[in-house]
């Protein structure tokens, strides 16, 4: 058995084309996010992949609505949307493919 912490990867991303990766690919990227309350990110959308997004707990606004622990938000190409943490929230993040600089402003 071999043991990481989440602390030690890339941005929280463990599976993916990321140093470190603990399974480096470009299949799917996988990910642990924490943010802190008030963290914002821009509008964005990806052209490639398709993101499902778990809010592990806490609760974020995403495009005026706010999403709480246990919603499943999927994320698909082109959908434009921008994330504000409203307390600490923790994600787990999986895009599909895994898809390298398919983030777009």
């Amino acid at each position: 058995m071999k043991v990481f912490k989440i602390k030690d990867m890339f941005k929280g991303w463990f599976i993916g084309n990321f140093e470190p990766s603990l399974f480096k690919t470009n299949d799917v990227e996988v990910g642990l996010k924490e943010y802190k309350m008030g963290d914002y990110e821009g509008v964005h959308y990806h052209k490639i992949a398709t993101e499902y997004t778990v809010i592990v707990c806490g609760q974020v606004e995403m495009n005026g609505i706010e999403y709480n622990e246990g919603d499943i938000l999927v994320i698909e190409p082109y959908d434009k949307t921008d994330f504000k943490a409203l307390t600490d929230v923790k994600t787990l993040v999986v895009k599909l493919p895994g898809a390298n600089d398919d983030k777009f402003i």
